[in-house]
């Protein structure tokens, strides 16, 4: 049943949501993430619509009913696009902009829409033009009607390339020119990396559905000034810094794009270079908006995409965000009880942050190994290194070096394994 959103600002475009999911339990999850695209996309809604549905009609996407019902509800409330919460194909595009008689647009459009309006270094420019060039080139036979698509014909045979096969031989070329670019900013990036490695301090990544907190929690605990919005995707671009801990522990701190349900495959494509940041990490933490009454679902949304990625199995810190706005304390603390290696926090507040950097240095700890070295004083640079890099236990002056037990990560143990003494 048709229903009409009044409550939101009006500014450039409105449109006709349609919510599209099978399990009622997910309406209210559905319905404000949708909303939550459309602000953070410059849209307003003016009406919504629901269809249940397991799988996509063919033709339409949504019933012959339902495509009735939204033509309907799209002139009765002059509408300029109909969003739908899913991917249509190029057919079922043009079919249903010939019944409703203006713009369909759907989820994976919207993100893409909002990608586009977020990206502000050269490599996320790069990454969502890739993801929007990618989408569209399945899609250009549906702009082309069955007589624009031919040139040729009796009496005009001869320059041989529809307008069509030319389209798609420049999105094609344009593609390509795009992943040499974005490999030569991966290449910078790889080298960044190596260069971070020659400092061993573990690395951890920090990520969560989108909107959950990320930002709010690297720039308390990094001391940054990366931008806090609440909606989508306010974040595209990763920030690594240094974070010193408690008893001479320290760690680099990567902040990566939220996730969302159904994350578009061309978006986790293009933005590889961005999420394989989480992939290199030595462990992950998660950040879980605890606020969010589907809370759960984007959890395991976010879990899904880490496994997407490869990156499911490494060591994981569940972060509990929010707390300072959850009612209901007891259950806070079962939660937290029942969540294996969680930490409830308020990243706004600061509530909870000794627990966080308690349970990082136990992380930290964990990846770090004891080594007793004698250094010769030739290289006693090494030393100031076990300091910089790792934290020193014993240090002693002798004959023929200097004696120290430390705990280092990985790199920095091979590095001394000349100098290791029983």
């Amino acid at each position: 049943m048709a229903k009409t959103l009044s409550n939101l600002e009006i500014p450039n475009e409105t449109a006709v949501l349609v919510y599209i999911n099978e399990d009622d339990s997910e309406d209210q999850t559905v319905e404000d993430e949708l909303v939550g695209l459309c602000e953070a996309a410059n849209v307003t809604p003016v009406a919504g619509i629901r269809q249940r549905l397991s799988r996509p009609y063919k033709g339409t996407f949504v019933g012959k009913g339902k495509v009735q019902e939204i033509a309907l509800l799209a002139k009765e409330c002059k509408a300029e696009v109909v969003l739908i919460d899913g991917e249509v194909s190029g057919m079922q595009q043009r079919n249903l902009e010939e019944q409703f008689q203006c713009r369909v647009v759907d989820r994976t459009q919207l993100i893409l829409d909002i990608f586009a309006r977020r990206a502000r270094t050269r490599e996320g420019m790069l990454q969502v033009e890739l993801a929007q060039l990618t989408y569209m080139l399945p899609k250009l036979m549906s702009v082309y009607t069955k007589f624009e698509r031919q040139k040729g014909g009796i009496g005009m045979r001869g320059p041989g390339e529809t307008k069509l096969e030319s389209d798609k031989r420049l999105a094609r070329d344009k593609i390509s020119t795009l992943k040499d670019e974005i490999e030569e900013v991966k290449r910078v990036r790889d080298q960044q990396r190596t260069s971070r490695r020659k400092h061993p301090f573990p690395f951890a990544s920090i990520v969560g559905y989108t909107s959950a907190g990320k930002s709010t929690l690297m720039n308390r605990m990094a001391g940054t000034d990366v931008l806090v919005d609440a909606m989508p995707f306010a974040t595209l671009d990763p920030t690594t810094r240094k974070i010193d801990l408690p008893d001479g522990y320290a760690l680099f701190l990567t902040d990566t794009v939220g996730f969302i349900r159904h994350l578009p495959t061309h978006l986790v494509a293009a933005f590889q270079s961005t999420l394989e940041e989480v992939t290199f990490s030595d462990f992950v933490i998660h950040v879980v908006d605890l606020s969010n009454p589907a809370w759960e679902v984007q959890r395991d949304a976010v879990l899904s995409t880490l496994e997407t990625l490869g990156a499911h199995d490494k060591p994981m810190l569940t972060l509990f965000n929010k707390i300072d706005v959850v009612p209901d304390k007891t259950e806070l603390r079962r939660i937290v009880a029942e969540w294996p290696n969680s930490v409830a926090i308020s990243a706004a507040t600061g509530e909870g942050m000794a627990d966080l950097q308690t349970a990082i240095k136990r992380l930290v700890q964990e990846l770090l190994g004891m080594m007793k070295v004698l250094i010769p004083y030739a290289h006693q640079n090494l030393v100031q290194e076990c300091y910089d890099f790792g934290r020193v236990l014993k240090e002693e002056y002798q004959e023929n070096g200097i004696y120290i037990e430390a705990e280092v990560v990985d790199e920095m143990r091979q590095k001394l394994a000349r100098y290791a003494i029983e």
